[in-house]
């Protein structure tokens, strides 16, 4: 079957205000997250894709506009499947405000029990990004072969869940994953198992070293996952 290559949109104006984006209108690349999307065709250079699916939401259509021009005669194609979970009555609020509310806590630690007011359960989000994966696995396997490589440009919580799914892992584990912005996920698809290939690679080692001040920095030293993804360094 095919393999997989999940792209975390760049930087956004939503990651850096700290917000939870969800599907708000008008959140695009910041500066660093153009600078990223401009970086990408070259850290992708030599791979063969044979199909290339996005998120409709802006942020990920502009961070796949570069690597589209590079390749002018690659297509790309939506699916509403992968976009960012639907977080309702939360987007466009400050994570800083939402860490008081009593839904974080099982957000953090139970979320395949999380609905989020007036959106959708973190389950639910799960369950229609596997399927547009399966869906996408056979399609590009039935025209292009077993060894195709395509590309998602998707989110942080959507492509943590599907590293979830491809490793067994139960959903409410999957705040032990973490995606930085444009950072690059692989998973080989098999008849009888995945194999995840990458993880989060962003072939940066800045965002390992220590931070000084970082708003993601203050979630994760409490023992939170950043919901949505976080900034990445810098």
């Amino acid at each position: 079957m095919a393999t997989l290559i999940l792209v975390r949109h760049g930087r956004s104006t939503a990651n850096t205000a700290g917000l939870l984006a969800g599907w708000t209108p008008g959140v695009t690349l910041d500066e660093r997250g153009a600078a990223q999307a401009v970086a990408l065709p070259g850290r992708l250079a030599g791979l063969p894709l044979a199909a290339v699916v996005s998120s409709p939401l802006e942020r990920c259509r502009q961070t796949l506009e570069p690597l589209l021009a590079a390749r002018p005669g690659l297509e790309l194609h939506i699916d509403d499947r992968i976009g960012e979970c639907h977080y309702g009555d939360w987007s466009g609020r400050k994570l800083s405000e939402l860490a008081d509310e009593p839904l974080m806590k099982v957000v953090q630690q139970h979320p395949s029990a999380a609905a989020f007011p007036g959106g959708e359960s973190m389950r639910a989000m799960q369950a229609r990004a596997v399927d547009a994966v399966r869906d996408w696995n056979a399609r590009v396997a039935a025209d292009h072969g077993e060894d195709a490589v395509y590309l998602m440009c998707s989110h942080g919580d959507i492509i943590k869940s599907l590293v979830a799914d491809a490793l067994g892992m139960h959903l409410d584990l999957f705040q032990r994953l973490h995606v930085d912005p444009c950072s690059v996920t692989a998973i080989r698809y098999t008849p009888t198992r995945p194999f995840l290939l990458r993880l989060g690679d962003t072939g940066d080692f800045a965002s390992l070293a220590p931070r000084e001040s970082n708003a993601d920095k203050a979630v994760e030293e409490g023992g939170n996952a950043v919901v949505g993804g976080g900034a990445g360094a810098g």
